[in-house]
């Protein structure tokens, strides 16, 4: 049964009601809160998939190319940022860490410096 969403406008309050496809709209709807008939359906938010290369031209559509990012750190941490988001994965806090201070002024050859281990090994092979 589908759950449909509702706002009663008395008490402001949102609810959820379950009903069949053909109980709705020949069934009166009362707000579970205080019983009020006064309801509004809401209609939930809607969300549009879009492929990879598709979020990816919207970070780039914002930006003149990349030329000049290397010079421009808060500019480099917008877009990395930006990037993050659109991505829609879960990233690493160290994301954030290295964003938060291109986004202060701070330049890549600082936030290496000051973060040593940050890279790591890159090749995946370990001395031992």
């Amino acid at each position: 049964m589908p759950t449909y969403d509702y706002a009663c406008l008395s008490c402001q309050q949102r609810f959820d009601v379950f009903m069949s496809y053909s109980e709705y709209g020949s069934r009166p709807v009362h707000c579970t809160h205080c019983g009020s008939e006064n309801v509004k359906r809401r209609v939930p938010r809607v969300r549009v998939a879009r492929s990879e290369e598709n979020r990816m031209e919207s970070v780039t559509d914002d930006l003149s190319g990349f030329e000049g990012l290397e010079d421009d750190p808060q500019a480099m941490g917008r877009m990395m940022r930006k990037m993050g988001k659109e991505m829609g994965e879960d990233l690493p806090p160290e994301f954030d860490d290295v964003v938060d201070r291109l986004e202060s002024g701070q330049s890549p050859e600082e936030i290496e410096s000051a973060l040593p281990d940050l890279g790591g090994d890159v090749s995946g092979d370990e001395d031992f």
